[in-house]
């Protein structure tokens, strides 16, 4: 059979067949679902509360009834291992006991008054034991957060730019929205109403390209590295031995901050990626799960670089500082961080979750290697993906080319079919503290069953 005829190995006839009966097994076993749809999406642009929930590979969203632990159910009644857990927002699992304490608790006293509380005193304490000695601020959302970090860093170092990673993914901000084309810095294709040019605030290099991060921080213009410590949201890229703490280097060498992103990493184990490996950020970020699946991020300044905002702003001219939301630390999410990381986000969690990511990693491997399939499996602690290409990956461009759109909606419906969710836009699958193992060689099986079929 010839190249043109396979697409990552698998006959295209044979998938497109596969893909068509896997949809309809879908549409079939969910009658409920689809007539709740029809009668009641409508009002929704789209006919989806968020545009994203168009982007599931299923043939229509599922409506979810309840989600407990690493489970979901369906309207139609079909009880489903959890391995997307809201793309990391319920990385612990769903409703951990001690949240949904802690919500109930504070719903009677209030949703939100901006002012602080004794649990913030006690989170913002927590936040230290577990990530480190930084100066804390709270978001809502880990776009929020960056946005903020990066604003501090062009205050205190007076410069325009962040220098991101080709292909990175640091939620809807602005100005990570570039890439790489023929090496030069552009917006990337197909953003939304896109008027300004975003070249004047950001310079994209390759991950892992330690020479084009030299070249973009030798104009003097960059104010901060902007990282995952591991590239996520797409084919997954690890770091080179050695990466991180020559970007520590460089940065430290043309005056730019370094900003940690740990809001996918954080499966990496306690502290992040940052904890684990010793990482030395000027300015953390973190959020989705970091409060149990409340909507809530922190970023947080290391001493020194708090010391420098704290001069630029008692010297600024009064006025909106750009810089927070009405309802951000509110009660409910200190309450929430607080039971989140006193009582769940734990070095037991963590062990439950490397260990079953680790039989998940072998189980998938296992598979591929029995089907002779040329795809990888790459793990970062808690998170694991299947690659439907050779690897390993060493940067967004070589992580774009891996991908297979085609493939990956086949596999991710007919895994949905067979009682397994993966998250919809890659092919990342989560172990939480809630997951068990006849979970984890279920989806092992699943997995195995459909490369059967394509192979």
């Amino acid at each position: 059979m010839t190249a043109a005829a396979l697409i990552a190995g698998i006959a295209r006839n044979r998938l497109e067949t596969i893909a068509q009966r896997e949809a309809k097994r879908f549409a079939i076993g969910r009658p409920r679902s689809r007539a709740a749809l029809e009668a009641g999406a409508g009002s929704y642009l789209d006919r989806v509360p968020m545009h994203w929930m168009k982007d599931w590979p299923m043939p229509f969203p599922m409506l979810v009834t309840k989600a407990e632990g690493a489970r979901i159910e369906d309207l139609d009644g079909f009880g489903i291992d959890d391995f997307c857990l809201g793309d990391t927002g319920s990385m612990f699992g769903h409703s951990p006991a001690p949240v949904a304490k802690a919500i109930r608790r504070q719903a009677t006293r209030g949703l939100t008054y901006m002012l602080p509380t004794e649990a913030a005193l006690e989170a913002g304490g927590l936040l230290t034991e577990r990530f480190g000695d930084f100066r804390w601020q709270i978001a809502t959302t880990a776009t929020d957060a960056n946005r903020f970090a990066l604003r501090v860093a062009r205050a205190v170092t007076g410069r325009p730019k962040v220098l991101v990673f080709n292909g990175c993914y640091h939620g809807t901000l602005d100005d990570t929205m570039v890439e790489l084309q023929g090496g030069v810095t552009v917006a990337r294709s197909g953003l939304v109403g896109q008027v300004a040019d975003l070249t004047l605030g950001a310079v994209a290099a390759e991950f892992n390209d330690l020479a084009g991060v030299e070249a973009a921080l030798k104009a003097g213009d960059v104010a901060a590295i902007l990282t995952e410590p591991v590239m996520t949201n797409s084919c997954m890229v690890l770091p080179d031995p050695g990466f991180h703490d020559a970007l520590r280097t460089l940065a430290t060498r043309y005056g730019a901050l370094l900003v940690i992103d740990e809001t996918h990493t954080i499966s990496s184990g306690l502290g992040g990626y940052t904890g684990v490996h010793g990482l030395d950020p000027d300015i953390f970020v973190v959020g989705k799960c970091v409060a149990g699946g409340m909507p809530t991020a922190v970023w947080g300044l290391r001493a020194d670089v708090a010391a420098r905002f704290a001069a630029y702003d008692a010297q600024r001219p009064a006025g909106h500082s750009g810089m927070g939301t009405t309802l951000s630390g509110n009660p409910m999410q200190f309450a929430c961080l607080k039971a989140t990381l006193a009582e769940v986000m734990t070095e037991a969690a963590y062990a439950h979750m490397e260990k079953g990511a680790a039989r998940l990693e072998a189980g998938l491997a296992r598979v591929i290697e029995k089907h002779g399939a040329p795809w990888h499996v790459v793990r970062v602690g808690a998170r694991v993906e299947f690659i439907c290409a050779p690897g390993p990956l060493r940067n967004g461009t070589e992580a774009a080319a891996a991908h297979q759109p085609q493939v990956e909606a086949v596999l991710h419906t007919a895994l949905l079919n067979r009682g397994c969710l993966i998250a919809p836009f890659h092919n990342m699958m989560l172990v939480s503290p809630a997951t068990k193992k006849r979970q984890i060689d279920r989806l092992i099986s699943a997995f195995d069953d459909i490369l059967t079929d394509l192979f």
